[in-house]
């Protein structure tokens, strides 16, 4: 189990953070590749990026463009099997986590 993010601690001890919107627009999107960056893939995973990882997923996939193909049941297991988290939503609240802590710079 990964230790939780301390993400709104550092984030009320940080004297200048940017606004939100300085750092994505309010109808931007943020390519997943970005959020499950090299970072945290190296971290957290047994890959080097997110690419990789559904690539090498039990899918017909062969990058994050193409993750609906992989199953949910399937998707959960794999990631259970290969990364640091229990299952895809821990895993996905973590990089969103890191991203955040990212941009900000903390």
């Amino acid at each position: 189990m990964v230790q939780t993010s301390d993400l709104a601690e550092a984030a009320a001890e940080a004297e200048d953070l940017p606004h939100p919107r300085d750092i994505v627009g309010e109808h931007e999107e943020i390519p997943i590749t970005d959020i499950f960056d090299e970072a945290f893939m190296r971290e957290f995973t047994d890959f080097a990026s997110f690419d990789e990882m559904v690539a090498a997923s039990p899918s017909e996939a062969e990058s994050a463009a193409e993750l609906e193909l992989v199953p949910d049941g399937t998707w959960d297991e794999f990631v259970a099997e290969t990364t640091a988290f229990g299952d895809e939503e821990e895993m996905v609240f973590a990089a969103r986590d890191h991203w955040v802590e990212t941009q900000l710079g903390l």
